[in-house]
């Protein structure tokens, strides 16, 4: 029995000496000794060879859709010179009809906000249905990867996790007991980094910055399409920014508080967040001083599946700061990024995660933005996100993205209403043709 102690002693030795001697210091450094670069290239080589024999067979367009507008759509069958002129017609009932089954068929709203749908198994999840059992060989691979992924990556992860968590919480509160000074900034900014750099090492994350003279400054806003909590971790891993978000309770209401005592974060109680006064407010405050970390947001509001970006909330876009745009794009081969909080919670997010090939991503820094003369916030807002969806390769939806768990606003009803009144009754502020009846009243 003491032999099997010692033992035991001896492995957990050997394992904390290579966790914090051959990874956790290196990454507080910055400093990679290349292990990652080999295993994702070894990673590459296997999914390129089992890919012929995983492909997939989802559609990703099940139907092609009309891309002109609803007068031009509906111009085709009023074609009538009686119809010319602006009256209802009947034919107009099937520009809805078609429009409704479109949506039903292939909506492109609802399924960002489910996992993407992959061109070929990556020996993770079976990421469709129609995958069926192919070859022994398949299968023995998939069993050595779920060993390698559950019994040697997991647990490995998750100390690095705790690790990092860890020092961020002990690091922080330490640093909160120094008076306000450049020197409690330096120390501040270097716990932070290097807990989020621990962090990045325990998705086994691999992270290609671009355009870093682009790079969000202080007293500015960054801004960037949201995938998951990780995007935290992702950005922060290359600078330190101020986090803006609701008070919690629990591990994440220890962290926030223990953060807040060294760095200016912006935390809100959850009566706060519905003031939408009060929040800016505390923003154009926090970016007043010129002195203080780059606010990071994510407009969204909610995490969306990386193939798109949707509609930005405006609030941000109308403190007046500079606005530093960040375009992310994770490589769906190697894991699942997206966060189905409709699914899953926090803790099953981050065990998918941590039990995943790895996190392999792509984050450009594009240039500073202002807003301009005769440009309201909305528009801003728009410009800002299209710049993202076009450098990160997404889809730009006007949607929003509250309709993950909320119903169309009545406002997006009546445009539609709107912009059919005026293909029939002409736009407002011009005369309206008269009809038959009406010309021989007059007479």
């Amino acid at each position: 029995m003491e032999d099997l102690w010692c033992v035991a002693v001896g492995v957990f030795q050997l394992w904390m000496f290579m966790v914090v001697f051959l990874i956790t210091l290196p990454a507080m450094f910055n400093v990679s000794l290349g292990v990652t670069g080999v295993y994702i290239q070894i990673l590459v080589k296997i999914l390129e060879v089992t890919e012929p024999s995983c492909l997939l067979s989802s559609v990703h367009r099940i139907i092609e859709r009309a891309v002109g507008s609803m007068e031009e759509d509906m111009g085709r069958p009023r074609s009538s010179p009686s119809l010319a002129g602006g009256d209802f017609a009947l034919s107009d009932a099937f520009y809805f009809y078609k429009k409704g089954l479109e949506s039903i068929v292939d909506d492109e709203v609802t399924q960002r906000f489910s996992s993407e749908e992959l061109a070929s198994w990556n020996l993770l999840t079976r990421t469709n249905q129609n995958f069926h059992y192919i070859s022994l060989r398949l299968t023995i691979i998939w069993g050595l990867g779920v060993f390698v992924r559950y019994c040697i990556l997991l647990p490995l992860r998750v100390t690095l996790a705790v690790i990092g968590i860890s020092w961020l919480v002990i690091g922080t509160t330490l640093v909160g007991f120094l008076s306000d000074s450049s020197v409690k900034n330096w120390l501040s900014e270097l716990v932070h980094l290097t807990c989020y750099r621990i962090c990045a090492r325990a998705l086994s994350a691999t992270i290609r910055y671009h355009n870093r003279e682009n790079k969000p400054r202080k007293g500015g806003i960054c801004v960037a399409n949201h995938t998951a909590p990780i995007d935290v971790v992702i950005l922060a891993n290359d600078g330190c920014y101020a986090m803006v978000g609701q008070v919690h309770g629990g591990l994440m209401g220890v962290i926030q508080r223990s953060m807040v005592r060294s760095c200016p974060h912006v935390w809100f109680e959850r009566s706060e967040m519905k003031d939408r006064h009060t929040v800016t407010s505390r923003l154009r405050a926090h970016v007043a001083a010129k002195t203080k970390l780059p606010i990071l947001i994510f407009p969204e509001g909610t995490c969306i599946n990386n193939t798109s970006v949707m509609m930005f909330k405006k609030g941000s876009f109308e403190v007046g700061a500079t606005i530093s745009p960040v375009a992310i794009k994770y490589d769906p081969r190697f894991g699942d990024a997206f966060w189905n909080s409709s699914k899953y919670n926090i803790v099953s997010y981050l065990l998918r995660t941590m039990t995943s090939w790895a996190v392999v991503v792509n984050v450009w820094y594009l240039p500073p933005m202002s807003l301009q003369d005769g440009e309201d916030a909305a528009q801003f807002a728009n410009k800002v996100k299209s710049a993202i969806a076009r450098q990160g390769g997404l889809l730009d939806l006007a949607w929003d993205g509250g309709l993950k768990r909320g119903k169309v606003k009545d406002t997006l009803r009546e445009e539609q209403q709107r912009m059919y009144s005026s293909i029939v009754l002409g736009p407002i502020g011009t005369d309206v043709p008269q009809t038959c009846g009406e010309k021989a009243s007059e007479q």
